[in-house]
């Protein structure tokens, strides 16, 4: 008796349940704007995958601040400064009252040597130090 009145409850329970059961459709919304998610989603993925990435590019150069040697910032700013006057220098006396004077100039590292050609001034800026060449052609107006 005891069997058929657990069997009946069951049966009862399972048909009571059946009645309230209540679903939806699972939809799927990707979040990769590359995969049809939203195009805003882009920049915070693009972040929370560069945080998460712990590989170092072995032959990638680091411009640190605390990495650079002040005597070669020194160096660097003054060959700057050097180029950056003469070259203030030659367009004021291109461009001035005087004329250019062809002609070859040694300044600190730099052999320049200046001739006038078809098309106009040529300049021409050896570094003596590594043999980089840089050729410079101001043209008449």
């Amino acid at each position: 008796m005891k069997k058929l009145l657990y069997s009946l409850t069951l049966f009862l329970f399972a048909s009571f349940a059946a009645n309230s059961v209540q679903a939806q459709d699972i939809v799927y919304t990707p979040k990769n704007p590359a995969f049809g998610g939203n195009p805003y989603n882009y920049s915070w993925m693009l972040s929370s995958a560069q945080a998460q990435d712990k590989l170092k590019d072995p032959n990638e150069q680091t411009s640190s601040l605390l990495n650079r040697d002040p005597l070669t910032d020194f160096k660097e700013n003054l060959n700057r400064q050097i180029l950056n006057q003469l070259s203030r220098q030659l367009v004021t006396a291109q461009f001035g009252e005087d004329g250019l004077e062809p002609g070859s100039y040694t300044i600190g590292n730099y052999q320049i040597d200046v001739t006038e050609g078809g098309a106009g001034i040529n300049i021409v800026i050896v570094d003596t130090g590594t043999g980089n060449q840089t050729t410079v052609t101001i043209p008449y107006y």
